[in-house]
């Protein structure tokens, strides 16, 4: 057994060399434009626009990058698009644009100081050696239980270390807000702790309303702390220290947001026209929101003293004394499963009894650096390295192992997969969930089903590389994503999740979703995201798009990594009532492994006859977006309108193999002649002004930068089968993405 002093030793060097690769390799870059110096006294403090609202905590340590010049330094403001850095070296008084580069380091060396303090405290270093080597003899009375709740209730009241494991919609949040309550009603202190603010919110969100309908809720005795709080609180302000303050120091509430009134209207001054004064009062305000913040931040430490529920994030529990100095009666770990190994065990340090609950199923922490004990204690989860998993490997659940086991989330259509293969029949269904979820399955795409397989198989060679991140992309299957997601939307479908396992198609279907929808996306709640974003939420749709295909030699590791089996729970169990699956069978069954998630999921649905071909893309396509439209490839009248129509150029991307008919050659020809024809073709074909000697692996024809014929010209193409589809999408946020990856 390893000693709590040899697990905090590596603990803390496991974090040092992540700190140490992120200072070295890593770093979030921010674009940052129209630079100007406002102050040379004691350092340069530099005002600069940003792209978007930029969250970055003030006092954070920096570096800015200009052209070949590095600089480092701190923020002295993070409010609106605009920063304020005070840098250690002079840039000049202007600066055009620069990149902002922020990595979160300070967080982890947070945590080595709070490691340092564990070493100092025995009772500190028992809490964490219960943790990592849980007994497995339990001292709840068994035959007492009624109920999950009152299940965790009595073990979290004998038993120093309890493990929930909650797959999706098993309840867990209703679950743990009711143990948290239960304390409350015994005035007991509780501290709810995630790795995210969304997690919390939620979580604190489900215990305030439980109270309030217990008629038992005391101002100031729950309290959501930090300063990221989201939507999921609007309804309970109340909870906020914001509002907490109102109510006890409205004056100082008031100055508060007086000044930082007074702060956003001079940066926008500023971003509108530069000047002296503006900036030397911009400074002097900065100077008197700190001091007015300094005694929001007394008051604030002493609502928490006096509160009994507290909630708020990990990095902010590890950072700010106002949570680590005290002591709980009770500690909840929520998403465990995504919270470091030292960071579980710090959370409990903090309280007589601790809670950890997760699913080990779903996403692991996150790391960048590949040394060994980085591997082994910041990119595996608490319950595999306490040997919880480990019992369950063995065919036992551990003693101090909590199981939620009938989920209430999905339609048994779409839960039939991840229970028997994830899960390994250990969760069920709950009777209610097929009738709760019949209402969506009712609706489109694909009325009556919920669970679908979007077969591409043979539709063209469509997977490429991003040239500047190595992401994969496929614009094929992304348009097909994006007319599944208009169907939802069309057919009343509010809530849609668009999830893919690469940052480039994620980012491409973000930038259709903007261009496509525009006055509607407000309306309804779309996200397009990798499988990270999507963690703890769930939609009424889930359209899950695996990108690879064929030219790609191999599946990608994304979807064949030993994590791959997680990667895919999320992105499937994020669902309630449809989930269709957009891949391409052919390539799957030819390249992946019978024994992966993936080729297990789609064997699943083929056996299940949830297959639907381009054979069928006509009974299915109800809608026809204006930018989006789908035509039968070898009706060739629009697309020749369009060549005739063009104004500025036409390019047309020929891979080996495919010819340009006589008809094709024919309408070229009947071109303006000011406008220019480029081919991409590996052989010549016709006359154009332009020939380039290269080619992409999938036919395309574009019109002005603007409008993109996916699908033609079609004779010769590989890899096709009939029926012929073709697309015409009106976007220039793609072909412009797309021209940037023939470097054109």
């Amino acid at each position: 057994m390893i000693s709590t002093k040899t697990y905090i030793k590596e603990w803390q060097q496991a974090l040092q060399q992540e700190i140490n690769y992120l200072k070295k390799f890593g770093g979030s870059r921010y674009m940052v434009t129209n630079g100007r110096l406002l102050s040379n006294d004691g350092g340069y403090s530099y005002y600069f626009d940003t792209v978007t609202s930029l969250r970055i905590p003030v006092g954070s340590t920096i570096k800015l990058e200009w052209g070949m010049m590095q600089n480092s330094g701190r923020v002295l403001s993070s409010e609106g698009r605009g920063v304020i850095l005070l840098l250690e070296k002079s840039f000049g008084d202007l600066i055009s644009d620069a990149y902002l580069l922020h990595d979160p380091w300070e967080l982890l060396e947070q945590l080595i100081e709070r490691l340092d303090a564990i070493k100092k405290s025995k009772q500190k270093r028992l809490r964490v050696k219960r943790l990592m080597n849980p007994s497995v003899q339990t001292k709840h009375p068994k035959e007492k239980i009624k109920s999950n709740v009152h299940e965790l209730v009595l073990r979290s009241k004998y038993n120093p270390a309890t493990f929930v494991w909650g797959p999706p919609g098993t309840g867990k949040t209703y679950t743990l807000a009711r143990a948290a309550a239960n304390k409350y009603f015994q005035q007991k202190k509780v501290l709810i702790l995630s790795h995210s603010n969304q997690a919390v919110d939620v979580l604190m969100g489900e215990v305030t309303d439980f109270i309030k309908k217990k008629n038992r809720f005391r101002e100031g005795d729950v309290i959501r702390f930090g300063v990221n709080v989201g939507d999921t609180l609007k309804t309970h302000q109340e909870i906020t220290t914001a509002q907490l303050m109102e109510k006890k120091d409205p004056l100082l509430a008031q100055d508060r947001e007086r000044l930082i009134e007074e702060r956003r209207h001079l940066k926008k001054d500023l971003a509108s026209s530069f000047s002296k004064r503006d900036s030397e009062h911009l400074l002097e305000i900065e100077t008197q929101i700190a001091k007015v913040l300094d005694k929001v931040r007394k008051k604030e430490m002493e609502f928490i003293k006096d509160a009994l529920i507290v909630g708020t994030t990990l990095a902010k529990a590890a950072s700010d004394s106002a949570i680590y100095e005290q002591e709980y009666d009770l500690v909840i770990l929520d998403e465990a499963s995504m919270a470091y190994v030292p960071q579980a065990a710090f959370a409990a340090t903090m309280g007589k009894r601790i809670i950890i609950c997760g699913d080990f199923k779903q996403l692991p922490p996150i790391a960048s650096s590949r040394a060994p004990l980085v591997e082994k204690w910041l990119k595996e989860d608490v319950f595999h390295q306490s040997g919880v998993v480990e019992s369950l490997n063995e065919g036992k659940l551990h003693p101090q192992l909590l199981l939620l086991k009938e989920q209430r989330r999905m339609h048994p259509d779409i839960s039939a997969f991840t229970n028997q293969y994830i899960y390994h029949s250990l969760v069920g269904d709950h009777e209610s969930v097929s009738k709760s979820r019949n209402e969506i399955v009712a609706r489109s795409p694909f009325k009556k089903q919920a669970a679908v397989l979007l077969d591409t198989s043979f539709t063209g060679l469509h997977c490429i590389s991003d040239q500047s991140t190595n992401s994969r992309f496929n614009l094929w299957q992304l348009l097909l994503s994006f007319q599944l997601i208009y169907e939802a939307y069309m057919a009343g479908m509010k809530s849609i999740g668009y999830v893919t396992p690469y940052r480039a198609q994620a980012n491409l279907m973000e930038w259709l979703l903007e261009e496509m929808f525009e006055n509607e996306r407000t309306q309804a709640d779309m996200i397009a995201a990798t499988v990270h974003r999507f963690q703890g939420s769930e939609r009424d749709v889930m359209i899950f798009d695996t990108v690879d295909s064929d030219p790609q030699e191999r599946a990608g590791m994304l979807l064949t990594s030993k994590d791959s089996e997680r990667l895919l729970n999320v992105a499937i169990t994020r669902t309630r009532g449809k989930f269709v699956h957009v891949s391409n069978r052919h390539f799957i069954e030819k390249r992946v492994f019978q024994g992966k998630t993936l080729r297990k999921l789609v064997d699943h649905q083929v056996r299940h006859n949830q297959s639907v071909t381009t054979k069928e893309i006509g009974t299915w396509i109800q809608n026809q977006h204006t930018k989006l439209k789908w035509i039968h490839a070898l009706k060739l009248e629009a697309v020749f309108f369009d060549v005739k129509s063009a104004r500025t150029s036409i390019l047309i991307s020929l891979p080996e193999g495919t010819a340009l008919s006589e008809e094709w050659v024919k309408e070229l020809s009947k071109r303006e002649s000011y406008v220019k024809w480029t081919l991409i073709s590996e052989q010549m074909w016709g006359n154009p002004d332009t020939w380039l000697d290269s080619s992409f692996p999938f036919p395309f024809v574009m019109i002005d930068e603007k409008v993109l014929w996916l699908g033609l010209p079609l004779e010769g193409a590989k890899g096709i089968r009939p029926p012929y589809v073709a697309a015409r999408l009106d976007s220039s946020k793609v072909c412009e993405y797309l021209l940037k990856q023939g470097e054109m």
